[in-house]
Parts: C-alpha cells; sequence; structure tokens
C-alpha cells in the first residue's frame, strides 16, 4: 500500500502534538538502570500523601462488584457533590478526570468555523482540545506569567464560544482573585462559555478561595470544573467534574461517554469528598513543601514564580540540559519548554525528603 492512511484525518488533527506526560518511574529506571525505589518524581503534582483511610475503605468494598458495569449517571457522587454546593444534580457533569470535563466542552460548542480564548503558558489541552475540534485558537500574551484576564474579554470575537481560564493556573503556579474573575464574567457575552477550571482550589487557603459555584446562577455560560486527582489524592483513578447550568449539563452528557467513570473512581471520590480532615493536611503539607522548594530555589540564586498550586515553576536557564541531568541522578521534573517557557521546570511539592533529594540534586547539576 501506498497511500499514507494518516492523511485520511483531518489537517488540523494531523497537525496536533500529542501531550507529553511526565516520564514514568518505571521507564527511567529501565533507561538509566536505577532502582525504583530510589527515584523521586515530582513531574506530574500528584499528592506524595497518597490516599485517606476512608477512600482506601471504599475502594475495598467496591472491588466485590468490578465485574458489573459502574451506575453510568452517577448518582452517589453527584448527590455529594450536589450537598456539598447547594446545587441541582441536573447542574453536574462527571469526568474521567478534569481532563475528560474539558474534553466534553470542546466536543459540545467548538468546531471548524468557532474559536477559543486561552491565555499564553495555560494548560495544554486547551489548544489540544480545540485544535482537536477543528476550531481557531486565540492565545493571549501573558502578564507577569498569569492570566491577563481585561485582554482575554477584549479578545473574544464573534466566532468565540469558549473561553478557557486556569485558576490557580498550571503550570506556572499564578492566580486570579475573586474579584478579577467576576469582573471577567461581566465583559464576556453570554453566548460564551466561560470553563474556570480549579483543579488546584483546594490548595488555596481559605482567604482567597472563591464561592465560584454560587456564581453558576448570575452567569448561566459558566462551567466550573474541579478534579480528585491532586489534593485528594485519585489521579490514578481519573475522575473530575463540572458544576454548571443544567442546559450545558445536559448537552455535556450528550456528548459523553455512558460509563467515562469507572465503579471505583466513583466510589473513592464518594468518599474522599466526605474527608476533609485527609485534604486539610494535604494543604498544610503542601504548604510546607512549597517553602521548602522557594527557600531551597533561593539558596541556589533561581528565581521562580510565586505558586499557588502544589508546584514551584523555577527558572534554571538551559532547562532542557538540567532536567536531562536531574534524571541520571534519579529525580523526575517537568520540563516545560512547550509552554514557551524554555529556561524553567516545574517541580511538584513532594515529602521533605523527596523536596531534599530534589534540590541537592538540582544544586548538582548546575554544577556540571
Amino acid at each position: 500500500m501506498n497511500m499514507d492512511l494518516c492523511e485520511l484525518s483531518p489537517a488540523y488533527v494531523r497537525s496536533i502534538a500529542p501531550y507529553q506526560p511526565g516520564k514514568p518511574i518505571s521507564e527511567l529506571a529501565r533507561e538509566f538502570g536505577l532502582d525504583e525505589k530510589n527515584i523521586v518524581k515530582l513531574a506530574s503534582n500528584e499528592n506524595p500523601r497518597g490516599i485517606g483511610p476512608r477512600t482506601r475503605a471504599a475502594i475495598d468494598a467496591a472491588l466485590g462488584e468490578i465485574a458489573r458495569y459502574p451506575d453510568g449517571n452517577g448518582y452517589d457522587l453527584k448527590l455529594a457533590l450536589s450537598k456539598r454546593y447547594g446545587i441541582d444534580m441536573s447542574a453536574i457533569v462527571l469526568g474521567n478526570g478534569s481532563n475528560d470535563v474539558l474534553e466534553l466542552v470542546s466536543l459540545a460548542f467548538l468546531g471548524p468555523g468557532r474559536s477559543a480564548v486561552f491565555s499564553q503558558h495555560a494548560f495544554a489541552v486547551y489548544p489540544l482540545a480545540t485544535q482537536a475540534r477543528g476550531a481557531r485558537a486565540i492565545v493571549v500574551p501573558a502578564k507577569d506569567y498569569g492570566h491577563d484576564l481585561e485582554a482575554m474579554a477584549k479578545a473574544v470575537d464573534e466566532d468565540t464560544y469558549v473561553l478557557w481560564v486556569a485558576n490557580p493556573n498550571n503550570p506556572t503556579g499564578t492566580y486570579a482573585s475573586p474579584q478579577r474573575i467576576e469582573a471577567l464574567l461581566r465583559q464576556v457575552p453570554e453566548r460564551v462559555i466561560v470553563v474556570l477550571d480549579e483543579a488546584y482550589n483546594e490548595y488555596l487557603p481559605a482567604d482567597l478561595k472563591a464561592d465560584s459555584a454560587k456564581w453558576l446562577k448570575r452567569h448561566p455560560n459558566l462551567v466550573v470544573v474541579r478534579t480528585f486527582s491532586k489534593a485528594y489524592g485519585l489521579a490514578g483513578l481519573r475522575v473530575g467534574y463540572g458544576l454548571t447550568h443544567p442546559s450545558i449539563a445536559d448537552v455535556l452528557n450528550r456528548v459523553r461517554q455512558p460509563f467515562n467513570v469507572n465503579s471505583i473512581a466513583l466510589a473513592a471520590a464518594t468518599a474522599a469528598l466526605d474527608d476533609m480532615e485527609f485534604v486539610a493536611k494535604s494543604y498544610a503539607e503542601n504548604l510546607q513543601g512549597l517553602r521548602q522548594l522557594e527557600q531551597g530555589a533561593t539558596a541556589l540564586g533561581l528565581e521562580y514564580i510565586r505558586s499557588f498550586g502544589n508546584f514551584v515553576t523555577i527558572r534554571v536557564g538551559k532547562a532542557a540540559d538540567v532536567y536531562k541531568r536531574l534524571l541520571r541522578r534519579g529525580v523526575i521534573v517537568r520540563p516545560v519548554g512547550g509552554y514557551e517557557l524554555p529556561e524553567h521546570l516545574r517541580v511538584t511539592s513532594g515529602t521533605p525528603d523527596e523536596n531534599e533529594t530534589f534540590l541537592a540534586a538540582l544544586s548538582a547539576s548546575l554544577k556540571e
């Protein structure tokens, strides 16, 4: 066969550069002949505390029903979320991780001849989801590494259907106040779906948290997206959710796969949502970890972007080279050159020992 079957795919799909996840521990061990037990992975913004005892008990209890399909409507989890946020169950959409909810928005509202607005240095899924639908990306230059919300509102044009906002933002960790987000919502036309991605919301101090669920009544075009992958420690189970107007939820559920959240994930997330003591400890330990990484970077004479997530993005110079030197020392972090930050590395806040191991490896790598 002389024909390249890839050519049968639309040009906008063929031109996609696939999302690059953090390097797995097993892959690094194979690559450099390292012992997996000695490798420190601070690349994927996971919770170093693992999961809480209530969540583990819920997982064990759910294993007996694994031969059966999960509840396609996720009733128990939706009920728990409904009670937590004081919104109707019809306003909730569940996803295979929050990424899935982002994809559902793009499936439902984007396509050729439409556009989406997002910020420079914003989460990689926004351009990927936009391009995969054949829509046009309107990228607004960042301001101090963060979202220039005023410029983003002005960038909306007649064919814009979605505006993506990550708050706090990944990979820069920057944060916009509730007042600024509300100002954006007032500026953006109601015909534009505003996706407020709050994956790192649980890592914000109480005085900075927005009660964004309450904005839904005033702004029916808002979709608030959150995840159980970060503070709740369920990254491997893939479960997230969107809070929105029932009309939008209805459309998203039409393009959603019937059993997109598995039964173990549903049970674990329902239990995890009730374990606020675990989340509170995760928040406190993360704060200590951030300070440890920031102080370590300062001691090495390095600049960093102040973060409101569970990671710190540090300016190290030739980041691609430093990243490879760290790998040889058994430390995995995240290069962010693809986010137009070629001199930075993003480092997840780990345990105190993991952070110390990273800082020692970074010090040695910078001297090479």
